[in-house]
């Protein structure tokens, strides 16, 4: 099928690349004239296992393009996909929906013929509904079909889960789209990968609650490791202990220093701006929500204690920025609240990341940054593990107690 992807940041890119393996002709259209040119010289603006051969690959075999010519691409199109970025409105926590809305209107303008529109972005219920109107007032003419199919990908993981899903979730409102999306998602019949299509404001809906979950289910354990420290459990185990429960699993029970990332903390905060417009207010997300924010602030308090309580003109090693492992994604890292709160109380800084400290450094200000983890600890009066990259299991703990000019690892 012949698909256009507005939008080449994470969630467009990396879907664009799994169905130009799955031998769809896709175009990846973009707006930033320098991230196409990159792309087009085989350059990946972000860091994520296997993309940058995947990309390679179906480049060279000609099921992949790129360009910023949206005219050309989307008039030859059976499925367009909007893939643009829904940041948090600044002000109110709402999803800023002007990046859906502008593409849905040059979308409307250059279509020629029947296709499906479809919103990947994370977009609020109802969103579908909108852009439906837009498509039928720039173009009364047009016959065309809007569909929600929301992603459910995990930065370091993302070609993995977008093969083999859990489950592909389709909002549509008629059987043509239907059609068209199954036709869209055939390859992965062999993996029996269920399709579950339902009305579109389901779709959408499905998306916010995923996030909301797995973001209570972090609040919740992170709050039972400060239990656990009080009373001389170990969080660990408890983890263990109820993750073998079927009916709770053992997913996203990991202690931490809070979430953060390019999802989790917009979508909460979208989800709880939804629910209170529509008076059906949701109490437990919004105290995931303070738990989490709180967790960050306490986290740089536990490294001021475990310096004796001053860490004015201290040397603090950080091991890790990203907001999780196997990305280069700094958006809402527990690092930058960590960092800021102990420079606030006068340490320095030196820092250390195998591939988000580029990003950081646009983030972050007075900071010192290590070519490797070794080097960052050297000289430091306390080191600070925040990001669980596998380079950092392994670390020689006698040479990081040598390095270092107090022996002090939080």
């Amino acid at each position: 099928m012949r698909i256009v992807m507005v939008g080449t940041g994470y969630v467009g890119l990396v879907s664009g690349a799994c169905f130009a393996d799955f031998g769809h002709d896709v175009t990846c259209v973009d707006k930033d004239a320098g991230k196409i040119a990159a792309l087009l010289k085989g350059e990946i603006p972000i860091f994520e296992p296997g993309l940058d051969a995947l990309v390679e690959k179906n480049a060279r075999n000609g099921r992949l393009v790129f360009t910023t010519d949206l005219s050309s691409a989307v008039s030859r199109a059976e499925v367009v996909f909007i893939a643009v970025g829904t940041p948090s409105r600044r002000g109110d926590g709402h999803a800023d929906l002007s990046y859906v809305y502008d593409a849905t209107r040059e979308i409307a303008r250059n279509l020629t013929g029947y296709a499906v529109v479809v919103t990947k972005s994370t977009v609020p219920v109802g969103t579908g509904d909108e852009i439906e109107r837009i498509l039928r007032e720039e173009r009364p003419d047009l016959e065309v079909s809007v569909a929600s199919n929301p992603e459910f990908l995990r930065e370091g993981a993302a070609i993995p889960d977008f093969k083999r899903p859990d489950r592909i979730v389709v909002g549509c409102e008629d059987e043509r789209a239907k059609e068209v999306m199954a036709e869209v998602y055939r390859p992965l019949y062999l993996n029996q990968a269920p399709l579950v299509f339902t009305r579109r404001r389901t779709s959408e809906l499905i998306k916010y609650a995923a996030n909301a979950f797995l973001a209570t289910k972090i609040g919740f354990i992170n709050e039972i490791a400060d239990l656990c420290e009080a009373t001389g459990a170990n969080v660990q185990e408890v983890a263990r202990g109820i993750g073998l429960d079927n009916r709770i699993g053992s997913k996203f029970l990991h202690a931490g220093p809070g979430y953060g990332g390019s999802c989790f903390p917009k979508d909460t905060l979208a989800l709880i701006r939804t629910a209170n417009d529509v008076g059906a207010p949701l109490s437990i997300v919004e105290a995931v929500v303070n738990a989490n924010d709180k967790r960050k602030r306490a986290m740089a308090r536990r490294v001021v204690a475990a310096c004796g309580g001053d860490v004015r003109g201290k040397t603090i090693a950080i091991l890790g920025l990203t907001f999780k492992p196997n990305t280069d994604d700094m958006r809402e890292a527990p690092s930058i609240a960590i960092i800021q709160a102990l420079q606030d109380a006068g340490a320095k800084i030196r820092a250390y990341d195998p591939e988000g400290s580029e990003q950081a450094k646009t983030m972050l200000a007075h900071v010192e940054y290590a070519a490797n983890a070794y080097a960052c600890l050297e000289g430091a009066d306390a080191a600070c593990l925040v990001t669980e990259w596998d380079e950092f299991r392994a670390l020689d703990l006698d040479r990081v107690k040598a390095l270092l000019a107090s022996p002090v690892l939080v």
